[in-house]
């Protein structure tokens, strides 16, 4: 059962052993939310479930040289991405085709990475595990390594009915963490629920009317996507090579389709596009309005207007930036919760 949002608290990784393995974690759905798109009725999130799969997170461990956690490309401070690279850099230092999506809000959405290459929460973490320039590394590996250590063996026991430090437990654990990493406490959530603190400026409002009419139709619902692939025009990088959804499916109707990204935290998220070409929030508004190209599978949305793109003045893309700022949400960001101590 899924319990009203808000209500979360943080239990300590050092108490988790008093905890009964099914002691339910307090989960809410913020009222301005869609409908949750994962299925986690077989994997509540309980408290010391979270607890582990917090820990979980930020070991190294789940790496096959222990140097790469999931945090290491996924900060706290920055929404959960990795902020201020282009492209992420995993294992031995090697560099990936990808910028590092953000993890928030991940149950309102049904599918994850700019491909779409999982569309479960519960078996997503299975991707970077494997993929030879992130962490390169097996689950019977990682397992192996868990056993050694007597704080995990207890913290399965304790989290698990079945108490087993194994891999059907470790991507359970890492699922329900990600389960709970719900970003709905910024200015705009307060605007919305009418609550104190979410009074809009005169810009922002334009900038919030300028998206409504221009970028809610993908950036849709208070979780700002609509879960779909597209392909908004982007020239490509012919250095990376990279196919999109095509990579996936195996269709050509899926070249140059990218999954749309929320747009949750987005002034902290910087830079931007799934390969990070864009630096700063202006530079993506720039791209919309003069440089979307025509490439095969364009969505028909870039192909509305005389121009290719999104026509907006100066001043209209200083209101949307201003909308998009507050998005920004401080609680989140900050929530110790979300935060490991090594």
């Amino acid at each position: 059962m899924l319990l009203p949002y808000f209500l979360i608290s943080c239990t300590s990784d050092d108490v988790y052993q008093a905890i009964p393995a099914d002691s339910p974690f307090p989960l809410v759905i913020p009222k301005n939310f869609p409908s949750v798109k994962q299925d986690i009725s077989n994997n509540v999130p309980t408290q010391n479930g979270v607890a582990l799969g917090r820990k979980l997170f930020y070991d190294a461990r789940l790496s096959r040289n222990n140097t790469v956690s999931c945090a290491f490309c996924h900060e706290q401070q920055s929404a959960f991405t990795h902020h201020g690279h282009d492209l992420s850099h995993g294992i031995d230092n090697l560099t990936g085709k990808r910028n590092a999506p953000s993890v928030q809000n991940m149950i309102f959405q049904s599918e994850y990475f700019y491909d779409g290459a999982s569309n479960s929460i519960q078996m997503l973490s299975i991707v970077p595990i494997h993929n030879p320039v992130e962490m390169d590394e097996n689950l019977p590996a990682i397992i192996e390594k868990l056993k050694q250590d007597g704080e995990y063996v207890k913290m399965f026991q304790s989290a698990f009915t079945n108490g087993e430090v194994s891999s059907a437990n470790l991507l359970n654990a890492l699922a329900q963490f990600m389960t709970i990493m719900i970003s709905a406490d910024s200015k705009y959530d307060k605007y919305v629920r009418n609550e104190s603190g979410g009074d809009f400026t005169s810009q922002e409002l334009q900038g919030l009317n300028l998206f409504k009419n221009n970028c809610a139709t993908c950036h849709a619902t208070d979780v700002f996507t609509d879960n779909s692939f597209r392909n908004n025009g982007l020239p490509p990088n012919q250095k990376l090579n990279d196919l999109g959804r095509e990579e996936v499916t195996g269709f050509s109707t899926d070249r140059y389709k990218f999954k749309v990204p929320s747009l949750r935290n987005v002034a902290l998220t910087a830079p931007y596009m799934h390969d990070g070409r864009f630096g700063s929030l202006e530079s993506v508004l720039n791209f919309y309005s003069n440089g979307v190209q025509n490439t095969p599978n364009l969505d028909p949305l870039m192909q509305q207007h005389q121009k290719l793109g999104i026509p907006l003045t100066p001043e209209q893309k200083e209101a949307l930036i201003a909308f998009l700022k507050t998005l920004t949400d401080e609680t989140f960001i900050t929530n110790p919760l979300y935060y490991h101590k090594t």
